[in-house]
């Protein structure tokens, strides 16, 4: 039996299919940028990368529950 993913992980599969990256992609595009504003974070990925808004903000709150451990 496999475990339904919940939180911003559920976004992965979309996020990969979408833009063409794996999420380790996305999560090295940020990780210099951690200590910044989540929403500022969110900001680059669009502006940057063109990501969706959902998707952006699912790469950031996921490295930065990780980062808080």
């Amino acid at each position: 039996m496999t475990e339904t993913v919940k939180g911003p992980a559920s976004y992965f599969p979309s996020i990969e299919k979408t833009y063409g990256q794996p999420v380790g992609h996305w999560f090295a595009q940020i990780a210099g940028m951690l200590d910044q504003p989540h929403m500022q974070i969110v900001g680059f990925l669009k502006e940057t990368h063109g990501l969706g808004h959902g998707h952006a903000n699912a790469i950031v709150a996921h490295q930065l529950a990780a980062r808080k451990g």
